[in-house]
């Protein structure tokens, strides 16, 4: 499912249109990015954490040459699905 999709499925539950459901569905996403950037999580009940992880630099080899790398430091973003979210895909 891609984001207008999603956007579409939000607005015939919603009772919204699609234009509304996009607007809200935009504002949720940039609050969870702003939430991330400030090294916040973001807990969703039921669903599961997004979070801040910081990777440290390492050593990493390059597939073709098979020449090692140093790979940079670097901040990524993880989730934690929550009990509801697993039961549900299990």
């Amino acid at each position: 499912m891609r984001k207008p999709e999603l956007a579409a499925a939000i607005a015939e539950k919603a009772d919204l249109t699609k234009d509304q459901a996009n607007r809200v569905l935009n504002a949720v996403l940039e609050e969870i990015t702003g939430a991330l950037n400030r090294k916040d999580s973001v807990t969703l009940v039921g669903f599961g954490t997004f979070l801040q992880r910081h990777r440290g630099a390492r050593t990493g080899k390059n597939p073709q040459t098979g020449q090692p790398v140093k790979i940079k430091a670097s901040n990524t973003v993880a989730f934690k699905p929550g009990k509801s979210l697993k039961d549900a895909v299990n």
